[in-house]
């Protein structure tokens, strides 16, 4: 049996929790990551043209649904190819796009409104192609540089594509590269960069579902602390469990999940260094655990709720 002393506790943090869930429901977590307080770093590169170094040109990533159905895009006739966990288009209006399964793409060279283009001509005619879509579409918007006589990495906010070796696995390159928007030399650097960018896109397209649905629960702590009912059914409040196992495997579970480190990087130190350079800069793992805890700490609330029912239920019956 529930006391009062042991659910007091509970519905003070629901009430602490969902009301700072809705007040920050709509901020970016994105827009305050290391990689953007880093960015006076790439002053030095920005500030400094060498004879070498190309013009800066912006990599725009965009998520637009919870999961796409890669299958279904193919080949595209022949402007595609399967590259690795993407959907590949080398060489598209002079840019380049990976589209990645977790619901999101990566544009290298192209302004925000031709990669919002390339999801209406490319993606939206797909039927069934993406799952669950999102009511708004995240961005996340850097910019890179080529430079033959730089080392690759991240610096600040500035993506440098410039000396790397070559792989070590025979068949990270496809033995038929098309004519690219970009050197081949950093094809590789190009797609480690962006399978980071692409899971932080789609993490924050979670976290804004998370807090949307964080928001629509916020009644039950007033209520039951006002009128001592839930406000909300047992049926109810068991989907809205389901509702949160689902966020749970989406953010743990699923092939493309936000904790792992690929496998095709265990052979490629030099390529898992860049990836894990842009996901440490983007905070994914911080990101990820702060998800778990509010979805922990939501259903264990729900939890006491539902034996709050139950027990009313088994006190009708005496």
């Amino acid at each position: 049996m529930f006391t009062r002393a042991i659910l007091r506790p509970s519905l003070s943090f629901v009430r602490s929790f969902a009301t700072e869930s809705a007040e920050g429901a709509k901020i970016k977590p994105k827009s305050t990551t290391a990689l953007r307080r880093s960015a006076a770093a790439s002053l030095p590169i920005r500030s400094n043209p060498t004879p070498t170094r190309s013009s800066i040109q912006p990599v725009f990533t965009l998520a637009t649904a919870q999961r796409y159905i890669l299958s279904r895009l193919g080949r595209h006739g022949g402007a595609a190819r399967v590259f690795h966990e993407s959907v590949w288009f080398p060489n598209w209006r002079h840019g380049e796009v990976f589209v990645f399964g977790n619901g999101s793409y990566v544009s290298w060279g192209l302004r925000e409104n031709d990669a919002r283009t390339f999801e209406q001509q490319v993606l939206q005619p797909l039927s069934g192609f993406q799952v669950a879509p999102l009511k708004e579409a995240e961005t996340e918007e850097l910019e890179f540089i080529t430079d033959e006589a730089e080392d690759t990495r991240l610096q600040g906010d500035l993506i440098i594509l410039g000396k790397s070796n070559p792989p070590t696995s025979q068949d990270a390159l496809p033995s038929d590269i098309p004519s690219l928007a970009f050197p081949q030399e950093t094809l590789l650097a190009r797609y480690a960069f962006s399978q980071a960018l692409s899971r932080s896109t789609a993490l924050s397209g979670l976290e804004e579902s998370l807090d949307d649905y964080l928001s629509s629960m916020m009644h039950l702590p007033h209520t039951l602390e006002e009128t001592g009912k839930p406000g909300m059914s047992r049926k109810e409040l068991i989907k809205k469990l389901g509702q949160l196992m689902k966020f749970r495997q989406g953010l743990n579970l699923n092939k493309e999940n936000f904790s792992d480190v690929p496998d095709f990087y265990w052979t490629e130190p030099e390529l898992e260094r860049y990836f894990i350079s842009m996901s440490d800069a983007l905070e994914i793992k911080l990101r990820t655990d702060s998800v778990n805890d509010k979805i922990t700490y939501a259903a264990e609330v729900q939890s006491v709720l539902r034996q709050l029912l139950t027990e009313a239920s088994i006190s009708t019956l005496y």
